[in-house]
């Protein structure tokens, strides 16, 4: 059980975005994703989610090359992710932002509503429930989307830097909520973030990506000790002291 890419290459015209490039996720694990600005990450969840078919290479979902598959079939099939930007409807209020969700997957309006209710409940914002969504406060406009993406009770979820403008607390409770999401309801989780502190801290493994290419991938302990990695954020190659 796995949502993996397979050799990924993505070109547009002569620029490419993506070389080669291979990761896995899990059911019930945490993997990081990280690289400087430009590196191919988002292009990485875009393809995974059917927002980008691969130029070449595959994507697999538990074994099946889904490559070709479109983004709503492949949300169907339990491939859920967030956006950069929220992309709330503003619209609706929290509640009815799940719920629409909840229809589009093939719920009953009644069934999506009880989901919707119960998925706030469980991340705490329940008391959120009623509020317009153009109205909320950054880091609740994240914690609605992840909420958001939930719905239907997908098998992975990918999500495409969450604690942007949080603080350190606002994204301890995010890591919380993201141990939470993969041990508790046994999902996939593929975690692109900026904060390489939060990824360290979450992820049993961490693919770190340069000039689209895979430059590393291992444990923390592994990240932390690696040349390449360190050339990648300083922009620059270095000697040991």
């Amino acid at each position: 059980m796995a949502l993996a890419l397979e050799q990924v290459g993505v070109a547009f015209g002569g620029f490419r975005a993506l070389t080669d490039v291979s990761l896995s996720v899990n059911a019930g694990d945490v993997v990081g994703l990280i690289g400087p600005n430009g590196a191919g990450k988002t292009t990485c969840i875009n393809v995974l989610t059917g927002f980008q078919r691969p130029s070449s290479g595959r994507v697999l979902l538990d074994g099946r090359d889904v490559s070709a598959l479109p983004a709503h079939r492949l949300r169907r099939a339990g491939v859920a992710r967030t956006f950069q930007a929220g992309r709330l409807f503003g619209g609706l209020d929290v509640l009815d932002n799940l719920a629409c969700t909840g229809v589009g997957l093939g719920l009953r309006r009644a069934e999506s509503e009880r989901q919707a209710s119960d998925l706030l409940g469980w991340m705490g914002i329940a008391p959120l429930e009623s509020r317009p969504a153009a109205g909320l406060p950054y880091t609740d406009e994240r914690r609605v989307a992840i909420a958001r993406a939930l719905m239907g009770d997908p098998a992975y979820l990918l999500l495409d830097e969450p604690a942007a403008g949080m603080s350190e607390a606002e994204a301890n409770d995010l890591a919380a909520l993201i141990r939470r999401i993969a041990h508790d309801r046994g999902i996939g989780c593929l975690l692109i973030e900026h904060n390489v502190g939060l990824v360290l801290s979450v992820c049993s493994d961490v693919v770190v990506l340069d000039g689209g290419r895979v430059i590393e991938h291992g444990d923390r302990n592994v990240i932390l000790g690696s040349r390449a990695v360190r050339e990648a954020y300083l922009g620059a190659h270095t000697e040991a002291a």
